[in-house]
């Protein structure tokens, strides 16, 4: 409810009068990505990084374009779980979507604060940060 309140405001104030809206979530905000994605049909398209997949596994029938961000040494989403969210986005999804894994990334690697960067792993947040803004340009 709170998602369509928002999309009305964006979409219909005068102050924003929005002609293309797209989500971007992290983590839980990442699930919650992939569950507009199969219900809202007022977005145009969503990423979701590092998104918990378990709430949504059986679901893969994506009303919009979806680009799925994971990190392989994630601790809260294992590589299964992403390998079948895969297998089933394949058989049912009929919009656009990238599932993407960056080696050697742990869960949280894209929004790191620039001190909490480690030197090897930058060339993956940079990759990452722009993959998103790549998908969201493509779309929006």
């Amino acid at each position: 409810r709170e998602v369509d309140v928002i999309l009305k405001y964006l979409s219909e104030s005068e102050q924003c009068r929005a002609k293309k809206i797209g989500v971007i979530g992290f983590c839980w905000g990442g699930a919650a990505v992939q569950h507009l994605m199969l219900k809202n049909p007022h977005l145009k398209t969503g990423v979701s990084l590092y998104g918990v997949i378990r709430f949504f596994e059986d679901r893969s029938s994506l009303l919009h374009p979806t680009f799925f961000i994971f990190a392989e040494k994630d601790d809260h989403i294992p590589l299964e779980q992403v390998t079948l969210l895969e297998q089933k986005l394949k058989q049912n999804c009929k919009v656009d979507y990238k599932v993407k894994i960056y080696p050697g990334q742990t869960h949280g690697f894209v929004h790191r604060k620039r001190e909490d960067i480690n030197p090897q792993d930058k060339p993956y947040i940079e990759e990452g940060r722009k993959d998103m803004i790549n998908w969201l340009n493509k779309y929006l």
